[in-house]
């Protein structure tokens, strides 16, 4: 169907890698619950507009650019581990420093500083290993090579995509903003969630310094 093969496989394969947790979802998540659906909104935004990138690429052939000249991807991949740790740490300094503050002081919760939401949510989707991976070794593999419009078939899958996408951070931006009201009165358990979440961006760094292509 308009030059899509296996289009049930490829739904799959979607709904399971948009399921996995990663440096996007885990980050709208912690923004949907210290600044609400708007903001949360506006890092789905980022993540959007990132993986609408990375797909275009992926139908440019940037998987055969990067395997014929792995030091494109190297060079992703470090900085990309770079800022995911350096968020990481970020998260791990606010969560101290909040499980640190009086009880009677007035806090929402230990907040990621100078929150420029969309710009580093679309960073993140630009450098997620996830989501690069995904699209060089798998997006790619259900485009018919003998349909006459290519441009269509990328179409269909990336729609796919976004609306699973979209779906799915929905719920997460909704239940951090639901959680917010919870953790104003448990600044010590917020404190404890955020920390949690600055050490998953630090494995989530690690993952990609290491990751591969495969040819």
């Amino acid at each position: 169907m308009l030059g899509v093969i296996d289009l049930p496989t490829y739904v799959i394969g979607v709904i399971a890698i948009i399921l996995l947790p990663g440096p996007n979802s885990m980050f709208c998540l912690t923004v949907g619950a210290q600044y609400g659906v708007r903001k949360g909104y506006t890092a789905a935004a980022g993540v959007f507009i990132g993986d609408l990138v990375l797909m275009t690429f992926s139908a440019l052939g940037a998987a055969s650019l990067m395997i014929k000249y792995p030091a494109i991807f190297n060079v992703i991949k470090y900085v990309g581990g770079a800022y995911l740790a350096y968020l990481g740490t970020k998260m791990i300094i606010g969560a101290i420093k909040g499980w640190m503050k009086p009880v009677s002081e007035t806090v929402a919760e230990p907040s990621l500083q100078n929150p420029n939401v969309f710009g580093r949510a679309l960073f993140l989707s630009l450098l997620n290993p996830k989501a690069i991976l995904f699209f060089i070794s798998f997006f790619v593999q259900f485009v018919d090579p003998s349909y006459p419009y290519p441009v269509v078939s990328f179409a269909v899958l990336a729609g796919i995509l976004q609306v699973v996408s979209l779906t799915y951070l929905s719920v997460l931006i909704f239940s951090g903003a639901h959680l917010v009201r919870w953790f104003r009165s448990r600044h010590k358990i917020a404190a404890t969630g955020l920390a949690s979440v600055g050490a998953l961006f630090m494995s989530f760094a690690v993952k990609l310094w290491t990751a591969t292509i495969a040819n």
